[in-house]
């Protein structure tokens, strides 16, 4: 398929050099190279958003955080 596409600089300098190394056309080159981004997308685990906030994130547990937990920390720490 034919298309216009506005590139990067240095994107297009990375596709070029590819295309000579082996020898193929820059549209191909460029073909290749989304294919390989695109796998390596979608072999990468799911990543969830994180909401950003003047509060620390902790990090991603195996289990749900409940008020008892909390009761429970809160006993611990005197408060």
């Amino acid at each position: 398929m034919r298309t216009t596409l506005a590139l990067s600089d240095d994107v297009v300098l990375i596709a070029r050099q590819y295309a000579a190394r082996d020898k193929v056309s820059l549209g191909e080159a460029v073909s290749r190279l989304a294919r390989q981004g695109a796998r390596f997308q979608m072999q990468q685990p799911a990543t969830k958003s994180v909401f950003k906030s003047r509060y620390s994130v902790l990090p991603a547990r195996d289990q749900i955080v409940t008020t008892e937990h909390v009761r429970r920390l809160m006993d611990e720490e005197g408060i």
